[in-house]
């Protein structure tokens, strides 16, 4: 039987000594501090997770493939160097019936070596192509070291508290943050207010998919769509940050329906929520069929940024203020999220 060390997966960007590669990674052409496209990292990450998982997977099923169910987390600590080589770090934590966990650390080799970001990837074992898709049950792991069987015991602590956070999702407000929302309704009813109204803070476009971003047969990769989220989520972010948002973590990115070639997709990114200095985006995709048949919601994704200065030092934001029903529910399920950020923080 295998343990999580024998799952190991290791790739390295070259951004030190390629320098074609390195300005594919730059935000802007000219020296600044955190200059590194997160959006294209994601696509990376999302691939050697894939590439993870199918590398086990096929030691019992070889013409299985592996799909992303969801990213459960992703914690940014530092700042890329885009001028420095990046290692990643993959391995299975926990192999469930048909999923498994993979956990990712990103880090700067070298002196000083500089921990990135750690990330945490839900991958599904799958055979056939289409309709005649299904998925097929995974042989386990064995957790024999302490680190092993704590990285285990997190993975499925992550579980119960996703479900946790979803049932608590549906709950009405408690009287603080009712009193919380009633601030910000009666704010809004004064003669002087000229406050950011939750119903403003929207970006979003369309795209058709090609062939070019096709990954398994007939199915975009995965990848490419949460790339094309954040970069738009990106973009709404600073409809509110007024100096600039960098991010800081991937709150939870669902996987829901694959994304067939020749789909269009409407991209609708909001900003539901404000701290201090944080802001907090949703993205949601939704996939129309080349027909024009049928439509569903592909991938919904939560990103949190902070407003920062040149030096990368918090700013204030501005409060944002929710007026609908269902403003009000985002509001409170990114407030409630902000408040369990980490649970890999230790």
């Amino acid at each position: 039987m295998s343990r999580p060390n024998d799952t190991s997966f290791y790739r390295t960007l070259p951004l030190a000594s390629d320098l074609a590669l390195r300005r594919g990674f730059m935000v802007v052409n000219e020296p600044l501090l955190g200059n590194f496209r997160f959006g294209r990292l994601l696509e990376v990450l999302d691939k050697v997770a894939e590439e993870t998982a199918l590398q086990y997977v096929c030691q019992f099923y070889p013409e299985a493939r592996v799909v992303t169910a969801a990213i459960d987390e992703i914690l940014i600590k530092h700042a890329a160097d885009v001028a420095r080589d990046l290692v990643i770090k993959a391995r299975i934590n926990h192999v469930g019936r048909t999923s498994m966990e993979v956990g990712i650390r990103v880090e700067h080799p070298g002196d000083p070596e500089v921990h990135i970001a750690s990330c945490f990837f839900t991958m599904v074992a799958r055979i056939g192509v289409g309709s005649q898709s299904e998925s097929v049950t995974i042989p386990p792991l064995e957790y024999a070291d302490d680190l092993e069987k704590q990285r285990y015991a997190n993975a499925i602590a992550s579980r119960e508290a996703y479900r946790t956070a979803q049932s608590v999702a549906q709950e009405p407000p408690t009287r603080e943050e009712y009193d919380l929302l009633n601030r910000l309704h009666r704010a809004q009813e004064e003669p002087n207010f000229n406050g950011l109204v939750a119903s403003q803070l929207v970006a979003d476009s369309w795209e058709r998919m090609y062939p070019e971003q096709e990954n398994v047969p007939t199915t975009i990769f995965g990848g490419y769509l949460v790339r094309r989220a954040y970069e738009l989520s990106s973009i709404c972010a600073e409809l509110v940050a007024p100096n600039r948002p960098v991010i800081v973590a991937v709150n939870r990115i669902n996987f829901f329906h694959p994304v067939r070639l020749g789909d269009k997709l409407h991209f609708t990114t909001r900003v539901v929520y404000t701290g201090k200095t944080s802001v907090s985006v949703e993205a949601n995709i939704q996939r129309i069929s080349r027909d024009r048949t049928s439509q569903a919601l592909s991938n919904s994704c939560l990103f949190t940024f902070v407003n920062v200065n040149k030096d990368l030092t918090p700013q204030p934001v501005p409060t944002i203020y929710p007026t609908t029903y269902s403003e009000d529910a985002r509001y409170l399920q990114a407030f409630r999220r902000s408040k369990g950020l980490g649970r890999h923080q230790h």
